[in-house]
Protein backbone atom coordinates (compact mmCIF):
# COMPACT_ATOMS: atom_id res chain seq x y z
CA UNK A 1 0.00 0.00 0.00
CA UNK A 2 3.16 2.61 0.76
CA UNK A 3 4.37 2.34 -2.80
CA UNK A 4 0.60 3.00 -4.43
CA UNK A 5 0.31 5.45 -2.24
CA UNK A 6 3.46 7.58 -2.62
CA UNK A 7 2.24 7.46 -6.09
CA UNK A 8 -0.86 9.25 -5.50
CA UNK A 9 -0.62 13.08 -6.27
CA UNK A 10 -0.67 15.11 -2.72
CA UNK A 11 -3.79 16.62 -2.67
CA UNK A 12 -6.12 13.13 -3.11
CA UNK A 13 -7.58 10.99 0.15
CA UNK A 14 -7.31 14.33 2.48
CA UNK A 15 -8.66 17.47 2.84
CA UNK A 16 -7.59 20.59 1.11
CA UNK A 17 -6.77 23.80 2.46
CA UNK A 18 -9.16 26.40 1.24
CA UNK A 19 -6.41 27.74 -1.76
CA UNK A 20 -5.74 24.01 -2.88
CA UNK A 21 -9.68 23.76 -3.19
CA UNK A 22 -10.04 26.80 -4.70
CA UNK A 23 -7.21 25.65 -7.19
CA UNK A 24 -8.41 22.35 -7.83
CA UNK A 25 -11.90 23.90 -8.82
CA UNK A 26 -10.24 26.56 -11.19
CA UNK A 27 -9.02 23.27 -13.40
CA UNK A 28 -12.54 22.07 -12.79
CA UNK A 29 -16.04 23.14 -12.84
CA UNK A 30 -17.43 26.61 -11.57
CA UNK A 31 -19.99 25.00 -10.28
CA UNK A 32 -18.05 22.53 -7.53
CA UNK A 33 -19.79 23.06 -4.02
CA UNK A 34 -17.47 20.30 -2.04
CA UNK A 35 -14.55 18.74 -2.98
CA UNK A 36 -12.81 15.38 -1.49
CA UNK A 37 -10.55 13.74 -4.25
CA UNK A 38 -10.69 10.19 -4.26
CA UNK A 39 -7.32 7.70 -4.33
CA UNK A 40 -9.61 5.21 -6.51
CA UNK A 41 -8.60 6.69 -10.23
CA UNK A 42 -5.93 6.71 -12.81
CA UNK A 43 -3.70 10.05 -12.68
CA UNK A 44 -3.50 11.34 -15.58
CA UNK A 45 -6.72 9.65 -17.89
CA UNK A 46 -5.50 7.73 -20.76
CA UNK A 47 -7.72 9.91 -23.84
CA UNK A 48 -8.78 13.47 -24.19
CA UNK A 49 -12.33 14.08 -23.21
CA UNK A 50 -14.86 13.34 -25.39
CA UNK A 51 -18.02 11.97 -24.07
CA UNK A 52 -20.30 11.96 -20.78
CA UNK A 53 -21.44 9.63 -18.32
CA UNK A 54 -24.24 9.79 -16.38
CA UNK A 55 -25.21 7.45 -13.45
CA UNK A 56 -27.65 7.26 -10.84
CA UNK A 57 -26.05 6.72 -7.06
CA UNK A 58 -29.03 4.20 -5.93
CA UNK A 59 -29.19 6.14 -3.09
CA UNK A 60 -29.97 9.66 -1.71
CA UNK A 61 -26.60 9.88 -0.13
CA UNK A 62 -25.35 13.51 0.69
CA UNK A 63 -21.74 14.74 -0.74
CA UNK A 64 -19.74 13.74 2.45
CA UNK A 65 -21.11 10.49 2.75
CA UNK A 66 -20.40 9.54 -1.55
CA UNK A 67 -16.90 11.42 -1.01
CA UNK A 68 -16.19 8.75 1.96
CA UNK A 69 -17.27 5.93 0.13
CA UNK A 70 -15.31 6.39 -2.45
CA UNK A 71 -12.45 7.18 -0.40
CA UNK A 72 -12.47 3.63 0.63
CA UNK A 73 -9.32 1.71 -1.66
CA UNK A 74 -10.87 -1.52 -1.23
CA UNK A 75 -14.46 -0.38 -2.71
CA UNK A 76 -12.13 0.52 -6.40
CA UNK A 77 -14.76 2.78 -7.25
CA UNK A 78 -15.22 6.83 -7.78
CA UNK A 79 -16.60 9.09 -10.46
CA UNK A 80 -15.63 12.72 -11.53
CA UNK A 81 -18.62 14.06 -10.41
CA UNK A 82 -21.52 13.91 -8.23
CA UNK A 83 -25.11 15.80 -7.13
CA UNK A 84 -27.03 15.79 -4.45
CA UNK A 85 -31.02 15.94 -4.17
CA UNK A 86 -30.08 19.59 -3.68
CA UNK A 87 -28.87 20.72 -6.94
CA UNK A 88 -25.13 20.52 -5.17
CA UNK A 89 -21.83 19.45 -7.04
CA UNK A 90 -19.01 17.33 -5.84
CA UNK A 91 -15.74 16.49 -7.42
CA UNK A 92 -14.52 13.27 -6.64
CA UNK A 93 -11.95 12.42 -9.06
CA UNK A 94 -10.52 16.18 -11.46
CA UNK A 95 -11.28 15.45 -15.56
CA UNK A 96 -7.80 15.51 -15.93
CA UNK A 97 -7.96 11.86 -14.22
CA UNK A 98 -10.08 8.77 -15.22
CA UNK A 99 -12.84 7.41 -12.48
CA UNK A 100 -13.40 3.95 -11.58
CA UNK A 101 -17.21 4.50 -12.51
CA UNK A 102 -18.75 2.55 -15.64
CA UNK A 103 -17.05 -0.95 -15.49
CA UNK A 104 -15.27 0.04 -18.86
CA UNK A 105 -11.45 1.40 -19.15
CA UNK A 106 -12.07 2.67 -22.40
CA UNK A 107 -15.29 4.38 -21.77
CA UNK A 108 -14.00 6.48 -18.82
CA UNK A 109 -10.98 7.29 -20.33
CA UNK A 110 -12.96 9.04 -22.45
CA UNK A 111 -15.78 9.95 -20.71
CA UNK A 112 -16.61 12.97 -16.99
CA UNK A 113 -18.87 10.70 -15.02
CA UNK A 114 -21.32 12.15 -13.04
CA UNK A 115 -23.26 10.37 -10.00
CA UNK A 116 -26.80 11.84 -9.64
CA UNK A 117 -28.54 11.26 -6.27
CA UNK A 118 -31.78 9.72 -6.37
CA UNK A 119 -34.89 11.25 -4.08
CA UNK A 120 -36.52 8.46 -4.73
CA UNK A 121 -35.19 4.78 -4.27
CA UNK A 122 -36.67 2.08 -5.99
CA UNK A 123 -39.80 2.23 -8.31
CA UNK A 124 -38.20 4.32 -11.28
CA UNK A 125 -35.65 6.29 -8.99
CA UNK A 126 -36.32 9.51 -9.51
CA UNK A 127 -34.12 12.23 -9.11
CA UNK A 128 -35.10 15.94 -8.06
CA UNK A 129 -36.15 18.58 -10.39
CA UNK A 130 -33.00 20.76 -8.80
CA UNK A 131 -30.89 17.56 -9.04
CA UNK A 132 -31.93 17.72 -13.04
CA UNK A 133 -31.31 20.81 -13.92
CA UNK A 134 -27.94 21.10 -11.98
CA UNK A 135 -26.85 17.74 -13.90
CA UNK A 136 -28.03 19.87 -17.50
CA UNK A 137 -25.83 22.96 -16.06
CA UNK A 138 -22.89 20.79 -14.99
CA UNK A 139 -22.92 18.55 -18.72
CA UNK A 140 -23.30 22.04 -20.49
CA UNK A 141 -20.03 23.13 -18.50
CA UNK A 142 -17.75 20.08 -18.93
CA UNK A 143 -19.21 20.12 -22.59
CA UNK A 144 -18.16 23.87 -23.26
CA UNK A 145 -14.38 23.64 -21.22
CA UNK A 146 -13.54 20.75 -23.34
CA UNK A 147 -14.68 21.25 -26.91
CA UNK A 148 -17.86 19.18 -26.78
CA UNK A 149 -20.05 20.65 -29.82
CA UNK A 150 -23.09 18.47 -29.13
CA UNK A 151 -24.27 15.79 -27.25
CA UNK A 152 -25.41 12.57 -28.82
CA UNK A 153 -27.65 10.39 -27.61
CA UNK A 154 -27.60 7.20 -29.29
CA UNK A 155 -29.16 4.45 -26.85
CA UNK A 156 -25.62 2.55 -27.25
CA UNK A 157 -22.02 2.96 -26.68
CA UNK A 158 -21.87 4.78 -30.42
CA UNK A 159 -22.77 7.94 -28.50
CA UNK A 160 -20.75 10.79 -26.77
CA UNK A 161 -23.55 10.47 -24.14
CA UNK A 162 -23.83 7.40 -22.58
CA UNK A 163 -24.83 5.20 -19.19
CA UNK A 164 -23.19 2.62 -17.06
CA UNK A 165 -25.83 0.07 -18.36
CA UNK A 166 -23.92 0.36 -22.02
CA UNK A 167 -20.83 -1.65 -20.48
CA UNK A 168 -22.15 -3.61 -17.75
CA UNK A 169 -25.08 -5.56 -16.32
CA UNK A 170 -26.55 -3.18 -13.95
CA UNK A 171 -29.80 -1.06 -13.76
CA UNK A 172 -27.76 2.21 -13.85
CA UNK A 173 -29.07 5.17 -14.82
CA UNK A 174 -32.41 3.76 -13.24
CA UNK A 175 -35.83 3.98 -14.98
CA UNK A 176 -35.71 7.59 -14.71
CA UNK A 177 -33.11 9.51 -15.82
CA UNK A 178 -32.47 6.69 -18.62
CA UNK A 179 -35.82 8.16 -20.14
CA UNK A 180 -34.63 11.82 -20.23
CA UNK A 181 -31.18 11.32 -22.12
CA UNK A 182 -32.71 12.37 -24.77
CA UNK A 183 -34.27 15.39 -23.34
CA UNK A 184 -30.85 15.99 -21.90
CA UNK A 185 -29.00 15.99 -24.61
CA UNK A 186 -30.92 18.54 -26.34
CA UNK A 187 -31.49 20.98 -23.41
CA UNK A 188 -27.53 21.03 -23.05
CA UNK A 189 -27.24 21.21 -26.98
CA UNK A 190 -29.67 24.54 -26.82
CA UNK A 191 -27.28 25.68 -24.37
CA UNK A 192 -24.29 25.08 -26.76
CA UNK A 193 -25.94 26.35 -29.46
CA UNK A 194 -26.97 29.74 -28.16
CA UNK A 195 -23.55 30.57 -26.21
Amino acid sequence: CLPAKSRLPDIVDRRLTAAEEAEVIGRNSPLIDYVYLSPNADFPRGEAISRLTIHHMADNLGLEDLGAAFAQRDRQASANYAIDSGGEVALYVEEANRAWTSSSKDNDDLAVTIEVANDEEGGIWHVSDASYQALIDLCVDICRRNGIQMLYYTGDAKGNLTTHKMFSDTECPGFYLESKLLDIANAVNTQLKNS
